[in-house]
């Protein structure tokens, strides 16, 4: 069993500059959304663990 994630840590949440807010980048289907909307989403199958510098250690 996975743990319950954080959006907030994950590499699919982002600004979105159009809404003025961070959103999630996966398409969820219509399942999966009423779960996440009714916060019975016990965890992300998509969830990346956000990593910010992989470029640059890509660019090493």
């Amino acid at each position: 069993m996975r743990k319950k994630t954080n959006c907030e840590l994950c590499g699919n949440y982002v600004y979105d500059e159009d809404y003025d807010c961070y959103v999630c980048e996966v398409n969820l289907d219509e399942d999966e959304m009423a779960r996440f909307l009714s916060n019975t989403f016990q965890s992300c199958p998509y969830f990346q663990m956000g990593d910010e510098y992989r470029i640059v250690r890509r660019q090493m």
